[in-house]
């Protein structure tokens, strides 16, 4: 490792910490799908990608992408990005230091070019908060991003379309945000999320499969009435129902070898401390690295809520916001990028990935890879989300190697494939 790229780790930090202040809510970092905030970091994105000498646009959806040319004007291209959207009140890290490491690797290649093409995208979306629908970035870049999207609305009734024309964008053009037919690989680099690499002293991971997930919104339905005349046996309490059916999703998924289930999001109506819940809106999340194990969580935990409904003699509904599928990443780049961590001095575990991530959109249609930063305290989607400088030399230094292992590997380019 070279004091060039611990300079180039610490300069990757500060500017995801320069992001970071680009933000809705003063104080915090929150920054969802095209909002103001979002301009200013395509604004510094865009300087920092066009003085590594890329060639910049932003597409029809809002992703930001800088392009590095390869050898040839028909060169295959490599994919690497992650998104541009955060949590609310999130951290510095999550998402933006894998597009930031993309810009640095730009960077490091000092004018160089290779057999391929490379192109840094961040995504502009792909947490879900603003509109309940995750992976919008990534899913309009293998063009899936259909009219049932467009109509999906926030909070304020602002429907993702129109969401892209505030934006000063076109939906019109979002066929134009599909993926060269060019590209031959997607890589994103992540901080983990979680505590494994930490807990073996690891500064990177290998992902080789990513959990399937079901995102889901249940909607309790009861009477609204006055909290001191209406008695307890005589309340349709949507609060009571809803409170029950927590607990037993909790229950459920603690009763099951490495399912997780998450209740995280709670509206009530008409939200008065004297007035009992009329309705209850509720999301539930549920993840696991089988997709069977997933469905049958799903199923057990749909009719817990049923019959927490019946007991409290209200109605529920449930509708599915997402059903992703366990994605397996490309067998033969998670290989050479395992061997790139060792050839670069890091030995680095295999390892599935918990969280939901853009190159589960991406995996199905392009051959994809990603590489994991230790997370230190396990802690992301928090205000102290960190990453450490070694960690960050650690991927510079791996990526680089990848990429001189690509470059070697002719023929598997020529046939379009890593």
């Amino acid at each position: 490792m070279t004091g060039t790229n611990t300079d180039r780790a610490i300069r990757t930090i500060s500017r995801c910490r320069e992001i970071a202040a680009r933000t809705e809510v003063p104080g915090e970092t929150t920054r969802l799908f095209l909002t103001p905030s979002m301009h200013n970091v395509h604004s510094l994105l865009r300087s920092w990608m066009e003085a590594a000498g890329m060639t910049v646009h932003v597409d029809a959806i809002g992703n930001l992408c800088g392009f590095w040319a390869g050898l040839s004007a028909d060169s295959p291209r490599l994919l690497i990005g992650s998104h541009l959207d955060t949590v609310p009140n999130a951290g510095a890290f999550d998402g933006i230091l894998g597009v930031v490491l993309g810009v640095a690797i730009v960077e490091e290649l000092r004018g160089k070019h290779l057999p391929f093409a490379i192109e840094v995208i961040g995504f502009s979306e792909e947490e879900g908060v603003r509109f309940s629908k995750p992976f919008l970035g990534s899913l309009a870049a293998i063009g899936k991003v259909d009219a049932e999207t467009l109509a999906c609305t926030d909070r304020d009734g602002i429907s993702v379309g129109q969401a892209i024309r505030n934006f000063g964008l076109d939906p019109v053009q979002l066929p134009r945000a599909v993926v060269s037919n060019h590209t031959f690989a997607y890589l994103e680099i992540h901080i983990e999320q979680g505590p494994v690499l930490e807990s073996e002293n690891a500064s990177l991971g290998i992902v080789e499969a990513l959990v399937g997930q079901t995102r889901m919104q249940l909607v309790f339905t009861g009477q609204a009435n006055h909290a001191g005349t209406t008695p307890m046996h005589l309340r349709h309490d949507a609060m009571a129902a809803a409170a029950e059916w927590i607990v037993a999703v909790e229950r459920y998924a603690s009763s099951h070898d490495d399912l997780v289930a998450t209740v995280g999001k709670l509206e009530a109506f008409p939200g008065a401390g004297n007035v009992i819940a009329g309705k209850v809106t509720a999301s539930l999340d549920v993840r696991h690295a089988d997709d069977t194990v997933r469905h049958a969580a799903v199923l057990a935990m749909t009719k817990e809520a049923e019959s927490a409904a019946t007991r409290h003699r209200t109605q529920v509904t449930a509708n599915t916001q997402l059903d992703q599928p366990a994605v397996p990443l490309d067998p033969a780049l998670t290989t050479i990028l395992q061997n790139a961590a060792a050839q670069a001095g890091f030995p680095s575990r295999r390892m599935t990935s918990g969280a939901g991530h853009d190159a589960m959109i991406l995996a199905p249609v392009i051959p994809s890879a990603m590489l994991f930063l230790r997370s230190p305290g396990g802690l992301s989607h928090h205000p102290d989300e960190s990453v450490l400088p070694h960690d960050v030399e650690a991927a510079l230094v791996t990526v680089m190697e990848f990429l001189t292992q690509l470059g070697d590997d002719r023929g598997k380019l020529e046939d379009g494939h890593a």
